[in-house]
């Protein structure tokens, strides 16, 4: 069974249509009368909504999705799995997957529900229905309450990838409709009952012309009902109590000499950052790249006051350019994955607390709720936590949208920095970050574009500034120039970039799995984690790569679902890092797939130098041009301004 590339979500073909009319009038009624206030969410249900799990005691925090360093060890595949699956019609070397998604009793629960597949990433719905089948018999109703509890849970997983930590109850019935669930309604309400996944009520924003932080206050917000997983609900609640933590148990300057360390700053906006974080628990910092001095400058301050402070970048690569930024020996530039799994920072103590006086969270645009929860969950109590980023670029592969709500919560202090990003590249990507394309002088061939009429042009231009135009003009190595695309698939997505560009700059068979020693690869042992690395050779085990952090293993069970060569990587998986030179690939047919933030992201990966194979013509100027994309659903700037309304004025 492969998992089909196309994102759509449609409706089995053998699936009973659904009553669309009188379903949706019903949803629409149910719905109106709990946003209006004139029915309570409770009694959409016939029993009481459940509660979420309670919140870990305080200790160490569990390595949550991004922030695994390495591959999980391997959970044992049970004896008749593969011969279910196989009875299923999908393919026995899906096993490790289904095992490692559902656990030891694996072949139990799938041969009880067949709809479980659902929970390993890529299988969908129509394979899982026609897996059902294959075990069940073809008379099996699409309102099966199996199938649509699994539904359920698959919809709110998808849209947990593209950032939501929830979803308004008449989007997720809409989208059980397009997939021929006859009631959506009541599949709605058994998936609750059923504790497959929990209902809130929350007031819905409603933003003003212009509004940006604190955006609506002072006006009448609408209820609005929404259904979320138990995981996504837990880590924004978590997160949320927190943040409140630290506030409330945050002393003040104390003994330190913060205003001696803000006079000596190296530049302005580095002292107002360091003046807000000697007087709260919390601060929002933004800016580009040239503004990641400041958190900078404010931890080398901190440790030159005596305070124990650390900053966490997204990637090794920022990382590396945070290290740059300090005092030599300091060792305080690690990673988030790194910290949170104990291979990098400081030792947690006995609580299992890391003994941090200050955290500056630099990417923090990159935070998943989840991530983000780990780490307040392991600060001390009176600890400072900065999170410091850039809202103009893309959001994290996984729920939640921290930053951003932290920031249209208000309620901390916000240092916009004043530093702005320098050179033609920098000055572009200044443009397209409020809407503008625009044309810069580039005297040095900062800038270049390079228009093609087709994908192919696209791809063979590409090779060309990869392996030849751009090395030879700038005494740059072909390693040092990353390729960075909208999509995977397609005639110009990474996959026919990279197959293109390894035929060029290291031709071989593939003979292990499909990669040669000396290939470009990039693994991503979850969503949202990166690594470049450099294939090395290979053994029973797997595949061994040299990285940024020395060698490490990728089992050979995981080689088809994390490895990728990585010559051509997409936007979302470029974040969080920078190269000398970029080619920034935009065939014809990525009209509907790029945005501002997306723009934005791409172009601004080049450290000296940016090309741009342009097929997508007047389309670009319009897409940077075109008004934000909505914000993914979350519930944190709710729960935030919820906390910040009962604390006592004064």
């Amino acid at each position: 069974m492969t998992a089909p590339n196309d994102p759509q979500e449609p409706r089995p073909a053998d699936a009973a249509p659904p009553a669309a009319d009188s379903v949706a009038a019903r949803l629409r009624e149910a719905v109106r009368a709990v946003e209006s206030g004139e029915r309570p969410a409770d009694s959409f249900f016939t029993r009481p909504q459940p509660s979420p799990r309670p919140r870990p005691a305080p200790g160490p925090a569990p390595v949550r999705g991004a922030a695994a360093e390495h591959d999980p060890a391997p959970v044992p595949v049970p004896a008749g799995l593969p011969a279910l699956l196989a009875a299923g019609g999908a393919p026995e070397a899906l096993a490790g997957r289904v095992a490692a998604a559902l656990g030891e009793g694996a072949e139990r629960e799938l041969g009880d529900d067949p709809w479980r597949l659902l929970a390993v990433e890529g299988v969908r719905p129509e394979q899982a229905d026609g897996f059902a089948r294959a075990l069940l018999g073809a008379d099996l109703a699409p309102g099966d309450e199996r199938r649509t509890r699994a539904l359920t849970g698959w919809l709110l997983e998808r849209a947990a990838l593209a950032g939501h930590t929830a979803l308004p109850m008449a989007v997720v019935a809409e989208r059980l409709a397009g997939h021929g669930v006859p009631d959506p309604e009541a599949a709605v309400r058994d998936a609750v009952e059923a504790g497959a996944v929990l209902v809130f009520q929350d007031h819905e924003d409603v933003p003003a012309t212009g509004a940006g932080e604190g955006e609506g206050e002072g006006e009448e917000a609408p209820v609005r009902v929404l259904l979320g997983l138990d995981r996504c609900a837990l880590a924004e609640e978590s997160l949320a109590d927190g943040l409140a933590r630290l506030r409330g148990t945050f002393a003040g300057p104390g003994e330190a000499d913060w205003a001696a360390a803000a006079a000596a700053a190296p530049s302005a906006s580095a002292g107002e950052l360091i003046r807000a974080v000697a007087g709260a628990a919390l601060v929002a910092h933004t800016g580009g790249e040239a503004a990641r001095a400041e958190p900078a400058a404010l931890v080398a301050a901190s440790l030159g006051l005596g305070l124990r402070a650390c900053a966490a970048s997204h990637t090794p690569d920022g990382r590396g350019r945070l290290a740059a930024l300090l005092p030599e020996g300091a060792g305080a530039a690690v990673t988030v994955g790194g910290l949170l799994s104990g291979a990098e920072g400081p030792e947690r103590d006995a609580e299992g607390l890391l003994p941090l006086d200050l955290l500056v969270v630099l990417d923090a645009g990159q935070l998943t709720a989840e991530s983000a929860a780990s780490l307040v969950e392991s600060l001390p109590d009176g600890a400072r936590l900065v999170l410091s980023g850039d809202p103009a670029l893309l959001g994290p592969a996984g729920p939640g949208r921290v930053l951003g709500d932290v920031l249209a919560a208000g309620g901390c202090p916000h240092v916009r920095s004043r530093t702005p990003d320098p050179g033609p590249v920098g000055e572009l990507v200044s443009g397209i970050g409020v809407g503008e394309l625009l044309q810069v002088a580039a005297p040095a061939n900062e800038v270049v574009i390079v228009p093609v009429r087709d994908p192919g042009e696209a791809v063979h231009r590409t090779v060309q500034l990869v392996t030849d135009s751009i090395p030879r003009a700038f005494g740059l190595a072909a390693g040092e120039v990353q390729v960075i695309t909208p999509g995977h698939g397609g005639a110009a997505g990474t996959r026919a970039l990279n197959a293109a560009l390894k035929e060029r700059l290291n031709p071989g068979p593939g003979r292990f799995d499909g990669f040669d020693p000396g290939d470009l690869v990039a693994h991503s042992p979850a969503p949202g984690r990166l690594r470049l690395a450099t294939v090395v050779e290979a053994d029973a085990t797997g595949l061994w790569l040299e990285g940024a952090d020395g060698r490490f293993l990728v089992p050979r069970q995981h080689l088809a679902d994390t490895l990728r060569h990585g010559w051509a990587v997409t936007a979302h998986q470029a974040a969080g890092t920078r190269w000398p030179a970029v080619v920034v690939v935009l065939p014809g047919d990525a009209a509907g797939a790029v945005d501002r933030a997306w723009v934005y992201t791409a172009f601004s990966r080049g450290t000296a130098h940016l090309s741009v194979v342009q097929g997508l013509g007047p389309a670009l100027a319009g897409a940077v041009a075109a008004p934000a994309s909505a914000p993914p659903t979350t519930r944190l700037r709710a729960l935030l301004r919820e906390q910040a309304a009962q604390v006592p004025a004064g």
